[in-house]
């Protein structure tokens, strides 16, 4: 047996960071085997040499410049994103590792810019000075490496850090727990796409191409995010369909549109573009965005909730069947507690005839109600009292035990789980009763409309050291509490508090 240690978020880490060498590497090799293909049968762009009347070599003006450039950009990938920025974002080494993202980027300029001088060179003809155009070419390879480094940074930053940064804005907080990764998981194949975007677009980055990749994908995430953790949910509680929520995204993609159109204004320097980034974004909003999330929230969160469902029937099973094993053959213990009954009325002993009722009326309850799904509340209310009534007489004789009881009667039509409210009762008298020591239990019950309030309340004293149960912690109240979970999910709120003198339970519960 292998026994792994460590921590399970280091691990995922470690998996995601594995899985990115793999996917750039894999483009890397691809980049090459196309560079390649290039070289062997294709003219590798010579008709621009041929055009300026230049000499042409296919080594030289094409796969020696190429190889480097996407070397450049394979290298420096791997250097931000395992060494560089990891260690800065856990500020390790700060200086060496500043100073070595400085070194690689002069570097990576200067290379780029011989590979383009060489890849580019009917180019310089263009040109009356000489070194104008290489200041031209610095310029172009300053700005393309600045920013795709800047990308890379950003990403491998956030690879590091955007799960912590994300759990801290305070609107994500109140939403499912999966919206945090999920969202994590979105921004950075929207980053991982940008990267691609950029060096496929090598030098000459088109802005306004730029500035619709900019914004168009993370609008198009927040609106499937709003829709699947919102819009959707909503609808659906008042039992709306597709239409309603198809007409409601295309309403949402109008005032997007508007929305976007004053950002699009003020960033665009081509105005004809901005129509065309508007169509764009919509069509994507409204054909893919909108059933995605539609698609995304029926296969996901409905499977959540037949799951529940299906946790909840199984919990029921488990409940029943545990209690049908501790009932130790009931059906005997009821006839003989009527046996005692008639001997106790024979004898006239009062107070043991009307104990053993009792406890028979309980037993008749466990026998033939406990294994109902539902019961009235009246019947649970039943049981309750009769197990007060049986332990009042047990505690009869004490003084010193105060038993305070303000349970309403029941005429309401009220159901609820049997057996969901005396492990809270058992509970006080087994832990809050001491025939040696002043102790006391108070129990109130009512009802609201469909509301159900419950508070119990017993003293706390230091159990003797020979007490058996001094050192056991009964399954009750874990078992009630589960329950609660599973069958009374977001329709119960359950308060436990203890001090050094009081144990005290609120239930507050919705009845059908």
């Amino acid at each position: 047996m292998v026994i792994l240690s460590g921590n399970p978020s280091s691990i995922k880490s470690k998996s995601i960071n594995q899985l990115e060498f793999w996917i750039s590497t894999t483009l890397y090799i691809l980049a090459l085997i196309s560079i390649c293909t290039q070289t062997t049968y294709g003219s590798g762009g010579s008709y621009r040499f041929s055009e300026n009347s230049l000499d042409y070599s296919v080594m030289q003006n094409f796969f020696l410049p190429e190889i480097v450039k996407i070397s450049i950009l394979y290298f420096s990938f791997l250097f931000f994103n395992f060494v560089s920025m990891p260690h800065l974002a856990r500020k390790r080494n700060i200086i060496m590792n500043v100073i070595l993202t400085v070194s690689v980027t002069f570097i990576s300029i200067l290379a780029w810019m011989i590979a383009n001088t060489y890849s580019e060179a009917y180019r310089l003809v263009e040109y009356d000075d000489i070194e104008r155009a290489y200041d031209i070419f610095f310029g172009e390879a300053f700005t393309y490496i600045f920013f795709i480094y800047l990308l890379f940074n950003i990403y491998a930053y956030f690879n590091e850090q955007g799960l912590e940064l994300l759990k801290r804005i305070p609107i994500l907080k109140g939403y499912n727990d999966n919206i945090t990764p999920e969202l994590f998981t979105s921004t950075k194949i929207w980053l991982i796409t940008l990267m691609i975007f950029a060096a496929v677009l090598s030098v000459r980055i088109d802005y306004e191409l730029l500035v619709i990749w900019v914004i168009v994908p993370p609008v198009n995430i927040f609106v499937a995010f709003c829709a699947i953790y919102y819009i959707i949910p909503n609808l659906r509680k008042n039992f709306k369909g597709f239409a309603r929520y198809f007409w409601g995204n295309v309403g949402i993609t109008i005032i997007v549109s508007m929305l976007l159109l004053i950002v699009l204004v003020a960033f665009m320097r081509n105005r004809n573009a901005i129509p065309i980034a508007l169509i764009l974004n919509a069509i994507c909003l409204i054909c893919i965005t909108t059933p995605l999330a539609w698609y995304i929230y029926k296969h996901k969160f409905e499977k959540l909730s037949e799951i529940q469902m299906l946790k909840t029937e199984l919990g029921k099973s488990d409940a029943n069947l545990n209690f049908l094993k501790s009932q130790i053959n009931p059906h005997f213990l009821f006839n003989a507690l009527n046996t005692l009954f008639g001997t106790a009325l024979q004898e006239n002993a009062e107070r043991t005839g009307e104990g053993i009722q009792k406890l028979g009326d309980m037993m008749r309850f466990m026998l033939h109600e406990n294994t109902q799904d539902k019961i009235s509340l009246t019947r649970e209310v039943e049981y309750l009292n009769n197990y007060i009534d049986l332990q009042k007489l047990r505690t009869s004789r004490s003084g010193d035990i105060k038993i305070d009881t303000h349970i309403e009667e029941q005429l309401n039509n009220l159901q609820i789980t049997p057996m969901l409210l005396i492990p809270f009762i058992e509970n006080a008298f087994k832990h809050g009763i001491s025939l040696q020591q002043p102790s006391y239990i108070k129990i109130t019950l009512q009802t609201k409309e469909s509301t159900l309030y419950f508070d119990v309340s017993n003293s706390i004293y230091i159990k003797a050291d020979n007490d058996p149960e001094k050192l056991k912690s009964g399954i009750g109240l874990e078992n009630v509490k589960q329950r609660l979970s599973l069958l009374y999910y977001e329709k119960h709120e359950l308060i436990i508090r203890e001090s050094a003198n009081e144990f005290f339970v609120h239930l507050t519960l919705q009845l059908d």
